[in-house]
């Protein structure tokens, strides 16, 4: 048994290397399990291995070292779900194999994911769980490296298509592989003459179409008169467009084998020999067959680590193909041009990010001139609250895509009035989620989307997850630093969250009651001997927004909360009245009955009483009838009305709708990580408070004038 499976999940003392690029892999330590140090000369006393990257060049000294000192050799290499992008282009590496007695592509000697294979020890469990994740790999397409393009390819007439893959030469997989040039003609030659009603496609690396780096079948595919592929495409877009694939040792011939297509292997490869190929060669030591579920769950559940970049976290394949593929998602959403208009230089800091760091982006004046920096074919974006008709009429005249910008629902640790980086933005291309007068993309998504058992179980988790984390849009005061609510026992406690009325979403979102002391009039009203809470909004006591209450109103409500978090208070209060408030949304996640007086975007999907909506029985206290007869509300009363459980919210409000960014990359993540981001910021000490403190001042001197 190779010694790389006996000390699996053991930790090792002191692992050793001597490659300056091992020094950039972030988190070497988590993914080797093991204390990992450089060394410029010699390994210091105490070292137990010794690590370099697989049979790179760079590894030679590492190996030779480990030979002369008797220490056991570690090569390390990309796995085979590795990144969205390109390592070469700084991805950071999403998975990473650690294999004590070779490296898979070594097909010379064993490794430890030939043993994996050859004893193929996994119990109904681990078999079931390597189906599904094959299942969510064709699902989103994924490979290797996922930000290529994926398009669907069509041929001018309907021959089969025979895909033959090109390398690149020297690629140590072909000669470990037991190939050389020889084969690659061999493969082609093989490919033309086993289908001659085919039209064979050569697939080339680009670099060598430009004559950068050499391949092997440039040359060859030419003077036989094939297609040339080198287009930089999703491997899985190309698999759907031909029949067979032949292959030396290209890991695409293993994504060809999950597209389930046929695989001609030349070379061999870690998944030839299995009985899963045709093969050219043989290989002693395997030959026993195996199944593919068997082949996977060996390589990416048994072989391959995996760690969360972004926050140094080791995580499961799952989580990183949920990762993954978020990032492609988002990136196919937003490819393509950007004009942004109007936007402050401190936004301009990080909207880009957002936008998926696009190629071509304009930044211009949020004015019809503005508009006509537009390149053809590019989106428009605008913050949504400071939109002009003009603006939006100009985009309609040049039939620009116009897609308004937002602060997401799990925003960040702290205010964006102090000028904190939001974690999540929402883009959206119809209007805006607080807009009740128009369609939004999160009202489609909530009124269309088929929520499929895996997604409301994600969901599910992820709430669980903010209701134990009190994690809510803000995050900020401090557990148990405010006054704590005193509640009553004999009567209903009823949380008020304030809002800033000067803000879009209850200028567009609340056509009835306008201001904090209305909402809390008709509270009051309608619930006479309640135990009334009122919060205000957290931008409104720091002094940069409108919706103080008057000093007369403390008739209005009972107790009066500020420095409490919203989650601690939602956990304890019996229900929650608002206009609009996003503290609605995050009640019915702890599940608490919530009561709507305007028309926020969770309203109308049978989980809240809307006042608005709810017509209720002939003479009960309410709303008027005429109010049903507004726009907005006749809008809502026709489009709404699905029936949706709190899961299925929460899949299309956190999950689907908006885009999350890390802040130290700038990469695009997913909501299970910015999560994470969101609970190590706010646990470590929070910085810039004299920066801050110094910037409401100004800001507030401005904001009374």
């Amino acid at each position: 048994m190779a010694s790389g499976i006996v000390e699996r999940g053991a930790v090792v003392s002191v692992i050793g290397f001597c490659s300056r690029g091992l020094r950039r892999i972030a988190f070497l330590d988590a993914l080797t399990e093991a204390r990992c140090e450089f060394f410029a000369l010699r390994p210091r006393k105490g070292t137990t291995h010794i690590a370099g990257w697989g049979h790179k060049p760079t590894a030679a000294r590492a190996r030779r070292l480990a030979a002369q000192t008797g220490l056991p050799y570690v090569s390390l290499e990309d796995g085979f779900l590795r990144s969205f992008g390109l390592g070469v282009n700084g991805a950071p590496l999403h998975s990473l194999v650690v294999d004590h007695a070779g490296i898979y592509y070594d097909a010379s000697a064993p490794s430890d994911l030939e043993t994996l294979i050859a004893q193929a020890d996994f119990d109904d469990a681990t078999l079931d769980r390597a189906r599904a994740a094959m299942d969510l790999l064709r699902q989103h397409r994924l490979s290797k490296y996922n930000a290529a393009p994926d398009r669907n390819i069509t041929w001018e007439d309907a021959r089969p298509r025979v895909l033959v893959v090109d390398q690149t030469f020297g690629d140590a997989s072909v000669s470990l592989g037991g190939a050389d040039a020889t084969d690659f003609t061999r493969m082609l030659d093989a490919a033309i003459a086993e289908n001659p009603d085919a039209e064979v496609v050569v697939k080339v690396h680009p670099d060598v179409i430009a004559g950068k780096k050499r391949g092997y079948l440039l040359v060859a595919a030419k003077n036989r008169r094939c297609r040339l592929w080198s287009e930089d495409i999703n491997p899985w877009a190309l698999l759907d467009a031909v029949e067979k694939v032949y292959v030396v040792t290209s890991q695409m011939g293993f994504d060809a084998l999950l597209a389930g297509k046929a695989v001609h292997c030349f070379g061999m490869p870690f998944y030839a020999g299995w009985g899963l190929t045709q093969d050219a060669q043989t290989c002693s030591r395997r030959g026993q067959p195996r199944s593919l579920v068997q082949l996977f769950a060996a390589a990416y559940l048994r072989y391959c680590r995996y760690i969360n970049p972004y926050t140094g976290e080791r995580c499961s394949l799952e989580d990183t193909i949920d990762l993954i593929a978020e990032q492609k998602r988002q990136a196919q959403r937003l490819r393509g041009p950007w004009l942004a208009l109007g936007f402050s230089p401190w936004k301009r800091g990080f909207v880009p990010d957002f936008l998926a760091r696009p190629a071509r982006l304009r930044f211009a004046d949020k004015t019809p001139a503005g508009v006509s920096r537009a390149q053809p074919g590019a989106r428009v974006a605008v913050w949504a609250s400071s939109l002009p008709a003009s603006v939006a009429s100009a985009c309609d005249r040049r039939d620009l895509e116009l897609w308004r910008i937002e602060d997401g629902f799990l925003r960040s640790v702290g205010l964006g009035s102090d000028l904190v980086r939001p974690l999540s933005l929402v883009l959206d291309r119809q209007g805006i989620y607080y807009d009740a007068s128009r369609p939004s993309d999160l009202e489609t998504i909530l009124r269309n989307t088929e929520f499929s058992p895996a997604l409301r179980a994600r969901a599910g988790r992820l709430r669980e997850r903010l209701v134990a984390g009190q994690l809510s849009k803000y995050n900020v005061g401090t557990a148990n630093s405010g006054a704590p609510p005193v509640l009553s026992a004999a009567h209903l406690n009823i949380l008020v969250p304030g809002q800033v009325e000067s803000d879009a979403s209850i200028a567009f979102g609340s056509p009835w009651l306008k201001t904090n002391r209305q909402l809390l009039a008709e509270v009051r009203r309608a619930n006479p001997d309640a135990h009334i809470i009122y919060k205000p909004h957290p931008d409104v006591l720091a002094g940069g927004r409108v919706g103080a209450l008057a000093e007369d109103a403390g008739d209005l409500f009972d107790q009066l909360v500020t420095d409490v978090p919203m989650p601690e208070l939602l956990a304890q209060v019996d229900e929650v009245h608002t206009l609009s408030s996003l503290s609605g949304f995050e009640a019915l996640l702890r599940g608490v009955r919530v009561v709507t007086y305007g028309l926020p975007f969770y309203a109308g999907w049978g989980l809240t009483e809307d006042r608005l909506l709810d017509r209720g029985e002939p003479g009960e206290k309410g709303a008027p009838d005429a109010l049903h007869e507004l726009a907005a509300v006749r809008r809502c009363l026709k489009t709404r009305g699905r029936s949706l459980a709190v899961d299925e919210l929460v899949a299309a409000t956190l999950i689907l709708y908006p885009t999350y960014v890390d802040p130290q990359s700038g990469d695009i993540v997913d909501v299970e990580t910015a999560v994470q981001i969101l609970q190590l910021q706010r646990d470590k000490p929070a910085g810039g408070g004299l920066r801050r403190r110094f910037y409401r001042a100004v800001r507030n001197q401005f904001f009374r004038k």
